[in-house]
């Protein structure tokens, strides 16, 4: 018996003939060229009033920086820093001039800069990157080595400005919050990120707090909540979407006391069912399933009340689970039957975070905490330009203005009307 020893060669892009390319760069290096050198004129010609002494120009053309790579999408193109050169200075003051187009020290377009970062995210090791961009950029793309990929600097200063920008503007219907833990490397107990998004009038979800806590404590959801309002987050939500972490609910309670509570109903349903051997788990996610999905509140109720006759006696830690929590169970059909999907559970963490620990097993383990920290902001970040809109976002408006739902139905029509 015979074995096919046949290799394959990988064929390098740079191996390939490919006019097309070539003549893509080529172009992308004139127009370049073209740009940073119209750039340099308008400065020029903006300071034509700035004169020296004997009349001479103040500010003049001073050659070319060295060529240097600029790493792009379609790969490297070589450019030449227009320079220019202050002949009258006074007591240190220069005119300078900084080009927007070719920073001073850029090596990577925006769009590459922003890829980087979207990859070690998504699971790609800093290790692969060198041979998964070669082969879209060229063998001798620049920059792309492990030691400058992993260079986060620029996380951490997003972060710290995100973390500091004004929210006096901003107003959140919902929100919805979580404690998801991470383990970082040489830290003795998981990291706990408590996160909370919220819902804008227009219907869009937004990263509203992050911060790492000391598990899921009350004076950890506290100091958040404070740093909301001490930075303009001055109107209350008028609901909250979480699990049963009691911290969450004693800070918001101190914090944001007219806030409706709602709880997750797949954390509640996954505790219920933790109290009950397996055999009967899925009759009792069925049943659980009717209260949920009730079209009203008064359906819901009694499908309670028959849960807890079918499983009170036998099962009585499950059905009392259930029944301890009812109110903030159903708090949803007080809001418009829109919305009954988003706020009966905290998915919208729950889907991020999913990816979270998928990168945080790709990484084996190696992260710091502050590292995972500016991680998880970073990949939130990014998940939230792919969030979908809440459904019915026109019944929003309606809630800010006052008019009460009941079974997810408006029922002060008058106010309903002039909302519209």
């Amino acid at each position: 018996m015979t074995t096919d020893s046949t290799v394959v060669a990988f064929q390098h892009p740079d191996d390939v003939d490919d006019p097309l390319t070539s003549i893509l760069r080529d172009g992308a290096r004139r127009l370049l060229a073209q740009a940073v050198e119209a750039e340099a004129e308008a400065f020029l010609a903006a300071m034509r009033d700035e004169r020296l002494a004997d009349g001479r120009a103040r500010v003049v053309r001073h050659g070319h920086g060295p060529e240097r790579m600029i790493q792009t999408g379609i790969g490297p193109v070589p450019v030449k820093r227009a320079k220019l050169r202050d002949r009258g200075a006074v007591d240190g003051e220069r005119i300078t001039f900084t080009s927007a187009i070719l920073p001073k020290w850029a090596r990577r377009t925006r769009s590459l800069e922003a890829l980087l970062p979207v990859l070690y995210l998504r699971g790609v090791s800093t290790g692969d990157f060198q041979e998964a961009l070669s082969a879209l950029l060229g063998s001798e793309a620049p920059n792309l080595s492990p030691s400058v990929i992993g260079r986060k600097e620029e996380w951490t200063s997003d972060y710290d400005r995100w973390q500091r920008r004004d929210l006096s503007a901003r107003r959140y219907v919902y929100i919805w919050a979580d404690g998801v833990y991470l383990q970082a490397r040489m830290e003795d107990t998981a990291a706990c990120m408590l996160v909370v998004i919220g819902a804008t009038p227009e219907g869009r979800k937004e990263l509203v707090g992050f911060r790492v806590g000391v598990r899921e404590s009350t004076q950890s959801w506290r100091e958040l909540l404070v740093d909301l309002k001490a930075r303009g987050l001055s109107v209350a939500p008028e609901i909250a979407v979480g699990d049963g972490a009691l911290g969450f609910w004693k800070a918001l309670d101190e914090l944001f006391p007219t806030t409706r509570h709602q709880r997750c109903w797949v954390h509640k349903v996954a505790n219920i069912l933790n109290k009950v051997p397996k055999s009967i788990q899925q009759g009792m996610k069925d049943d659980l399933r009717e209260v949920r999905d009730a079209p009203d509140r008064a359906t819901a109720e009694a499908a309670i009340e028959v849960f807890v006759e079918k499983y009170g006696i036998k099962y009585a830690k499950a059905a009392e689970c259930l029944v301890k929590d009812r109110e903030a169970l159903l708090a949803f059909f007080d809001f418009p039957a829109e919305h009954w999907d988003h706020l009966r559970t905290a998915n919208p963490i729950e889907s991020v975070f999913a990816t979270v620990r998928h990168r945080t097993v790709r990484t084996k383990g190696a992260l710091s905490q502050k590292t995972a920290r500016i991680m998880v902001f970073k990949l939130v970040i990014a998940a939230s330009k792919t969030w979908r809109r809440l459904k019915g976002q026109n019944r929003l408006p309606m809630i800010i203005e006052g008019v009460k739902f009941a079974d997810g139905v408006a029922v002060n029509t008058t106010s309903a009307h002039h909302a519209a």
